[in-house]
């Protein structure tokens, strides 16, 4: 009898060892990531995952004299080394770039999938104290180093987007819009913050800004709080949005809605329209859904929590809502799945010349539950003359993130043109701001 009960208890936890590896094994993509990017992406079925799959690639920086891979006719350098955690920046009109050093507040609560995710960025690097800072670099000389370095204005709470309009310099912290006065030259903010409005703080933490072109307000990127509204839609007022502010009444109205987390924006220079780049959804699988490029438009709906890539729906999300559905805009463009794209800069802006003259340069931070990893480089995204994409998969700008063995060497953020039209790219692990120029 004892021995039977031995067998059938051997049985049970082989049984449930066997279901655990069910649910924690890893998602491997089934298709090559090519087909899902471009106008046209291949959509499949999701695979629902209890956890993440754990794809992180581990942060070890770059050697001494390493450096990433330009594309053809491409020449690559630093602009400025040594930095902490740099995530964004800014070009002033006198040629001077603002630098946000910064990281995400500490993450709160969440249950097992944040607790999850927490140790995963961790293990990429991403949850580093915050410097909390802006920092001005100079290129005095214009050599394409910058020589001069000073902290313009500190004690921020994991501030991203900066923008000058007027003579106010306008930062978003995570949790709030403040300006401050300022004038192109200054190498130093004493003044105190200008509070303008409160944002909503948690996770997906970063909050870039834009100018409006009319010059009435700001547009404010804020992302979810949750992957797929987990905690409840209640906690997501005001989040998954881009927000559109007016600074001189100190108020805001939704401009766009169901954007899970749109990082980068840019001002298309065809028609003046806003465009972003937004990080699609988890866990239903390594092939989809892809994160994308698109425009947005005023009063656009994008899909998420209940939908996503214009109207498939993602049954994880109770009550459904097929109402919306039909009223989900579609992207303009996939930029394949998990690959955390983030920066966006139109080549007007960049000039690199050639193959690069018309379209978007877009850095991709890289995936962390992805199998294999995807992003981590700088892509080109071709645009016609009517102001979107053509069609064409993009063009890798700069690449080598990862070594031989997988490994982070940096991760791309943000991308800016300089003064001269060479292409800045923040890398936060590699604490490096590297410039893309034409090869001579």
């Amino acid at each position: 009898m004892r021995k039977h009960i031995l067998i059938v208890l051997g049985l049970f936890i082989a049984l449930g060892a066997g279901v655990f590896w069910w649910l924690t094994r890893p998602d491997e993509a089934r298709l090559p990531i090519e087909q899902v990017m471009g106008k046209t992406p291949r959509i499949t079925a999701p695979r629902k995952q209890f956890l993440p799959t754990v794809g992180i690639a581990e942060p070890v920086g770059w050697a001494e004299g390493a450096k990433p891979v330009p594309g053809a006719g491409l020449a690559v350098d630093a602009f400025a080394t040594g930095l902490d955690h740099p995530r964004w920046m800014y070009l002033l009109p006198n040629g001077d770039v603002l630098v946000a050093e910064t990281a995400g507040p500490k993450r709160e609560g969440g249950g097992i999938v944040k607790t999850v995710q927490g140790w995963l960025m961790g293990r990429a690097g991403a949850t580093v104290p915050s410097a909390n800072r802006i920092t001005l670099l100079r290129d005095a000389d214009g050599d394409g180093r910058a020589e001069t370095r000073t902290v313009l204005v500190g004690g921020l709470n994991s501030p991203f987007g900066m923008a000058l309009v007027g003579e106010w310099l306008y930062v978003a912290n995570t949790d709030s819009l403040v300006r401050f006065p300022f004038r192109p030259g200054q190498t130093r903010i004493d003044a105190k913050p200008e509070k303008i409005v409160d944002l909503p703080p948690g996770s997906h933490w970063t909050r870039n800004i834009i100018p409006n072109p009319n010059g009435s307000s700001l547009f404010v990127a804020v992302g979810s709080d949750s992957n797929i509204a987990d905690n409840g839609i209640e906690r997501e007022k005001n989040r998954a949005n881009i927000l559109e502010v007016f600074p001189e009444q100190k108020r805001f109205r939704i401009y766009a809605a169901g954007l899970r987390n749109p990082v980068g924006m840019a001002i298309n220079p065809v028609d003046k329209t806003l465009w972003t780049v937004v990080n699609e959804r988890d866990m239903i699988g390594s092939d989809v859904p892809p994160d994308y490029l698109t425009r947005v438009e005023f009063g656009g709906f994008y899909g998420w929590p209940w939908n996503y890539w214009g109207g498939y729906t993602d049954e994880r999300v109770q009550p459904q809502r097929l109402d919306l559905r039909e009223y989900t805009r579609r992207p303009d463009y996939a930029l394949g799945p998990h690959t955390a794209s983030l920066g966006l800069a139109f080549s007007d802006g960049v000039r690199l010349g050639g193959r690069y003259a018309s379209g978007a340069f877009i850095g991709q931070h890289g995936s962390w539950n992805r199998e294999p990893p995807a992003g981590y480089k700088v892509l080109f995204v071709p645009f016609a003359g009517n102001g979107f994409p053509t069609g064409a998969l993009p063009i890798e700008v700069l690449g080598g993130f990862l070594d031989g063995e997988g490994r982070a060497q940096g991760r791309p953020v943000g991308v800016i043109g300089d003064r001269t039209g060479a292409l800045l790219v923040a890398d936060d692990v590699g604490n490096v701001i590297w410039r893309v120029r034409p090869a001579s």
